[in-house]
């Protein structure tokens, strides 16, 4: 390399179509390496959803987690609004819960994370933006309180349980508008 030239590499997990476009004008000579895509769920997850309605969905989600033996889970949602109102219904039901979303500062964000990991908060609810990147190992649960927008996005939710051996369920509330 001269003085003048430079190398520039980006790394993201997903590469959005118009970050594509962008880099192939201004990078010269561009190399785009890919990782296959692992289309297959894990056979350790067992899959299981609820047909209900919207306003059923608070007391469902508090049932299911009520009837375990054992919850140690992540209840994703689509909104930061709605990670804030699960999050106040189960804790009201005396639940160890806390929560994470793209509003809540990150040093915050760690401290519930270190909480979580160390089992003191048993069901963390959590936006997909603000659950990126979290590796927690033993979790027994993922609730799916809102569906994800595709086959994809469910597969990274669901695939948080059922590691390393363990198995693990993913449960899905799902109402009439998300039955397609």
């Amino acid at each position: 390399c001269s003085a003048l030239s430079k190398n520039v590499y980006l790394f993201s997990a997903t590469m959005p179509e118009r970050i594509k476009q962008l880099s192939q004008k201004y990078m010269k000579n561009q190399i785009i390496i890919e990782a296959k895509k692992k289309k297959e769920v894990s056979s350790l997850v067992t899959h299981s959803f609820y047909k209900v309605k919207q306003t059923e969905k608070p007391e469902t989600l508090r049932s299911i987690i009520a009837l375990q033996d054992f919850f140690y889970g992540i209840v994703f949602c689509k909104t930061k609004s709605d990670v804030e109102e699960v999050t106040k219904v189960l804790r009201s039901n005396g639940l160890k819960v806390d929560c994470i979303h793209g509003d809540i500062p990150q040093n915050r964000r760690e401290k519930i994370l270190q909480k979580f990991k160390n089992q003191y908060i048993t069901v963390l609810v959590a936006t997909d933006v603000a659950a990126r990147g979290i590796d927690v190992d033993n979790l027994s649960h993922v609730i799916n309180y809102n569906l994800p927008e595709d086959v994809e996005s469910y597969t990274h939710r669901t695939g948080r349980t059922g590691r390393a051996g363990n198995k693990g369920e993913a449960i899905s509330l799902v109402t009439s508008g998300e039955a397609r």
